[in-house]
């Protein structure tokens, strides 16, 4: 990428004009008075809001070649970009109410522009303030059900669905998940993050041998397992919400892998949450009501997730030898399992590993904050180990509720 060049705000506000003239986006007039800010505190990019005098605005976001968290020392490729504006668009063609709307992309300067989700909330901040949202459920099982189905072997033909798998192609970001995920919080690595209070506990992780052969199935699975085109980084700061709507944002972290494993993440997003408030709400019945909530929202995201899969699978189904309900329940089955493990890893990678969630850092009280952590490591180490002895959804919410009270 020769022409490449990290932008400033003046930067975003010359291009937008640039692409205005070309007719590129339609949001701006002609003579609109633009202004730009940066205000992204992710690790891997560049994040811009231009505006101009009328309220309009767009988001401008740009790869960096390199982890921020890091430096220049962890470089990482700007065909990124690419991959995730892609993603977007396979994503909001099969699901548009859901999908945060890609504007316009220049591969070679790693940039996209988007709408502005500035109206909604980042469902991570609303939930560390226990605010409710009843149509999250639906919204999300709908998003996963269709995107997941429709980039399966259920509805694209072998040449198409190996096509896309070339085309999402993403190693650079698919290595940091499998580090961060199934590699560093099991072993003695200074990427790891965690009070020295949880050290004994660590140890136990590290050395409890039937953890590391689950962690270990989970990352064979990532890594070899292409069924569907995955948003890849499904967490809590990744979707935009209010009373009405949800969109999901950044699928950098896009490839074919393993279904379960965007169920999995944002289970496990949930349950962090859960957990936290532990620590922040002090009002056992407040404390329990919202609790109660987030169990009934994951638990109506998974069941809807599988009605939706099993109507799908029963009228779009192409492929003759997958035509059977017998096929789609016993294949649904084990993405139910595979998704209960890869909850189970998101839950302790974020308590031990190199990325941490606000909901728990952000506990004042030290000794409220240290039993939270204890407990996402609990309940995950639990849900990693018992995944596949789960032989349904009741199965897996029961273990849930038995760990959680």
């Amino acid at each position: 990428m020769a022409n490449y060049i990290a932008f400033t705000a003046e930067h975003a506000i010359d291009y937008i004009k640039e692409i205005i003239k070309k007719e590129l986006i339609t949001v701006f007039a002609d003579n609109a008075e633009l202004n730009a800010y940066e205000f992204g505190d992710g690790n891997l990019n560049l994040v811009f809001r231009i505006a101009d005098q009328d309220g309009n605005s767009v988001i401008l976001k740009q790869a960096l070649p390199y982890a921020r968290c890091v430096g220049e020392s962890w470089p990482l490729s700007l065909d990124r970009a690419r991959i995730e504006a892609e993603v977007l668009i396979n994503h909001g063609q099969l699901c548009p109410e859901h999908t945060v709307t890609v504007l316009h992309h220049n591969a070679d300067l790693a940039l996209t522009v988007l709408e502005d989700l500035g109206h909604l909330q980042i469902l991570r901040g609303a939930q560390i303030n226990a605010e409710q949202f009843p149509k999250l459920a639906s919204h999300v099982a709908l998003y996963l059900s269709y995107t997941s189905f429709y980039n399966s072997d259920f509805y694209l033909s072998a040449e198409e669905k190996k096509t896309k798998v070339s085309q999402f192609i993403n190693p650079d970001l698919c290595k940091i998940t499998e580090d961060l995920f199934f590699t560093d919080p099991y072993i003695e690595h200074e990427r790891n993050n965690f009070p020295t209070e949880l050290k004994s506990h660590v140890e136990s992780i590290r050395n409890n041998q039937a953890l590391k052969l689950a962690a270990a199935k989970l990352k064979a699975k990532f890594l070899s397992s292409p069924q569907t085109l995955l948003h890849g980084d499904i967490h809590s700061g990744s979707i935009f919400v209010d009373a009405n709507t949800t969109k999901m944002i950044d699928p950098e972290f896009g490839f074919f892998g393993p279904i379960g494993f965007d169920i999995g993440s944002f289970m496990g997003n949930l349950l962090l949450n859960y957990c936290a408030q532990n620590g922040r709400i002090t009002e056992l019945a407040k404390r329990r009501q919202y609790q109660t909530h987030l169990l009934t929202c994951l638990q109506d995201c998974y069941n809807q997730f599988e009605q939706h899969w099993l109507r799908l699978a029963s009228s779009e189904t192409t492929d003759i030898s997958f035509a059977s309900n017998a096929f789609t329940k016993d294949y649904l089955h084990d993405v139910l399992r595979d998704a209960i493990g890869y909850c189970g890893a998101e839950l302790i990678r974020r308590t031990i590993g190199l990325a941490h969630v606000a909901d728990i850092d952000g506990i004042e009280d030290e000794q409220a904050r240290l039993a939270v952590q204890q407990q996402t490591l609990v309940l995950g180490e639990q849900l990693m180990l018992n995944a596949t002895s789960c032989t349904s959804k009741d199965e897996f919410y029961s273990l849930l509720v038995s760990l959680l009270n």
